[in-house]
């Protein structure tokens, strides 16, 4: 197919082509190289048993540790059957009411999504972060690129609680704190989302927070509002201002067309909506430190004792109980 003349006549067609055949190579790659451990393992294993080395089999138990995980990506993967899961995730973190305590909490939250991002692979590019007053942050917007990132990410959409001791009390009393976390996908240039000029306003303003001296000497960081329906995206991530634009431009396209996908699917509310009560009673999970250490999915019901592994990034449990749920497979 790839040698046929006409193909090439339609570019935007052929790299699609192209991209699939990648994946499908990479794919079969793969499992050719696991059957091929497996057959390995199975002739190391039989050598050990026969010679009775004690070393061998510790390191047919270790490969098959790794091999068990491998598998388990992959079932995981086959339960992302949607062409939205195999895209980019958009991911924001909202602090709640509650000044300091608040931002410090969304700042937790953005540690533990990058340090889930470097365990997964994917690539992360940060887009916008407010400061928080005196610690952690206000907002932030990044992305999360690699295969079927917003698969993995979208079961973090949602109220996230945290219980703990303060360690900005002085009295040392104990806090809740709560933060919205909003997952989209990435849209891809395929998919026509149309963005009129007279539509859109365009602010630049000059960049706060870490950057250095020029990040704060030219008006670098855009604003864009869609006057219809007063979606307000921000990026001062980057020196270049046309990068700004660029990036605000891909949260704004993703949230555009999302808040449309919602309509066709008669879900009435926008996508603001979703982050108006950041408070008690609409939390997805916890996290308690304080008087007991335990995060607990409301969702799934999902349990682990071990929250410092869960914070340092550690929520493949999760992710599969809200992959395996039933709300997730109707």
């Amino acid at each position: 197919m790839l040698a046929q003349p006409e193909l090439w006549d339609d570019q935007a067609r052929a790299a699609d082509i192209l991209r699939e055949r990648g994946a499908l190579l990479q794919a079969l790659e793969e499992w050719q190289q696991r059957v091929k451990q497996v057959e390995d393992l199975e002739v190391l294993l039989d050598l050990a048993v026969e010679e009775e080395d004690q070393g061998a089999l510790k390191e047919v138990i270790r490969e098959l540790d790794r091999l068990e995980d491998t598998f388990r990506d992959w079932e995981l993967r086959l339960l992302l059957g949607t062409e939205e899961d195999q895209k980019n995730a958009i991911i924001t973190i909202h602090a709640g009411a509650g000044g300091t305590e608040a931002q410090d909490w969304a700042q937790i939250l953005l540690r533990m999504y990058l340090r889930y991002s470097e365990r997964k692979g994917f690539k992360t590019e940060t887009i916008d972060l407010l400061p928080g007053d005196e610690a952690g942050v206000k907002s932030v917007i990044f992305t999360a690129g690699g295969p079927y990132a917003y698969g993995y990410f979208k079961s973090e959409s949602g109220i996230h609680r945290l219980v703990r001791i303060s360690p900005f009390d002085a009295s040392g009393r104990r806090h809740t704190s709560f933060a919205a976390v909003q997952v989209l996908p990435e849209v891809d240039e395929k998919i026509q989302v149309e963005i009129q000029d007279k539509d859109l306003r365009i602010d630049t303003f000059r960049a706060s927070g870490p950057g250095g001296q020029h990040v704060n000497k030219t008006s670098s960081a855009v604003r864009l509002t869609h006057l219809p329906t007063g979606l307000v995206v921000s990026s001062q991530a980057e020196r270049s201002q046309h990068r700004n634009r660029e990036l605000a431009m891909k949260v704004l396209r993703a949230r555009l067309y999302d808040l449309e996908k919602r309509k066709r699917e008669e879900k009435k509310q926008e996508l603001q909506e979703a982050q108006k009560d950041i408070a008690w009673g609409s939390q997805i999970r916890s996290y308690v430190l304080q008087p007991y250490r335990l995060v607990k999915d409301h969702r799934t019901k999902h349990e682990e004792g071990n929250v410092d592994a869960v914070l340092d990034g550690d929520l493949d449990a999760f992710v599969e109980a809200f992959l395996l749920s039933p709300e997730e497979k109707v």
